[in-house]
């Protein structure tokens, strides 16, 4: 039996933020990834991160992947975030865990003593693109500008307020249509705050429907394009992202360089066996 846990990221109560998945393996070799794909649909959750603890001298202490219902995710930031959390609140890991990735490298994770986890990711910049000519149509408005992050592969669409990002019912299949045919993993909206000065800079909501998650909740690896382009127009490294999904969730960010600092809170909601 495995233990396996369901945490909501990026929040600091129960049923808000992003839930995600937690498994904890045995040392060795990674399980089947037929295994994995179907662990992760039949949690039915955005993303489910699977660990794989190293020997000691190792570059890091465990290795990580994420799977969706439907396929191998390259990043996930919550999922990365509820894994720190677990090995915090069942292994009294304290201080920084570092994270072996198949694409990005060692990823670290910082655990402080109010109980927030901060995670330090390579910064996705966006450079400005043409509007996509079927964009509009599935989002059902019309975008200021749309950009491209380079490495996430999200496309970024600028909305004139908060409220239009809000009131946002986009065609799921149009956008799963533009997704593949662009080679994008997602569409991500975002408007700045309404109350300049309240207790988030801009807000976002994130669509991925052809990767198995049509709207999700939080989204820490967006952050990665989000952050920087916000730090840019708003002309301060530190900001809070506010995902306005039904579920909704904060995220502090820090640009330093060419790293972006993601930072939540965590909760744990079910510990259960895998058999």
């Amino acid at each position: 039996m495995l233990p396996l846990h369901i945490v909501d990221a990026f929040t600091d109560r129960p049923f808000a933020g992003n839930p995600a998945g937690v498994c904890l393996l045995p040392a060795g070799d990674w399980p089947d990834e037929a295994w994995m794909q179907r662990v992760a649909a039949e949690l039915c959750h955005s993303e489910t991160a699977f660990a794989l603890p190293l020997p000691a001298g190792a570059e890091a202490d465990w290795a990580i992947r994420w799977f969706t219902p439907t396929v191998e995710a390259k990043l996930c930031g919550h999922a990365t975030l509820a894994t720190a959390h677990i090995l915090r609140t069942t292994r009294g890991s304290r201080g920084a865990i570092r994270f072996r990735s198949r694409l990005h490298g060692t990823l670290v994770a910082h655990l402080d003593d109010t109980g927030a986890v901060t995670l330090d990711f390579p910064a996705a910049p966006a450079a400005q693109v043409p509007v996509p000519p079927d964009l509009s149509a599935a989002l059902g408005t019309a975008p200021e500008a749309t950009h491209r992050t380079r490495w996430v592969g999200d496309l970024l669409v600028v909305l004139p307020d908060e409220a239009a990002v809000r009131a946002l019912l986009p065609d799921m299949d149009a956008v799963a249509a533009l997704t593949d045919r662009e080679g994008l993993r997602a569409v991500i909206v975002t408007a700045s705050a309404d109350r300049p000065g309240g207790p988030y800079d801009f807000v976002s909501r994130f669509f991925a429907p052809a990767n198995g998650i049509p709207e999700d909740p939080v989204t820490g690896s967006a952050h990665t394009g989000l952050a920087p382009y916000w730090s840019g127009r708003l002309g301060r490294e530190r900001l809070v992202g506010l995902q306005a999904s039904a579920r909704t969730g904060l995220v502090r960010t820090e640009v330093r360089g060419d790293r972006v600092l993601l930072t939540g809170d965590a909760v744990t909601v079910l510990r259960g066996e895998l058999v």
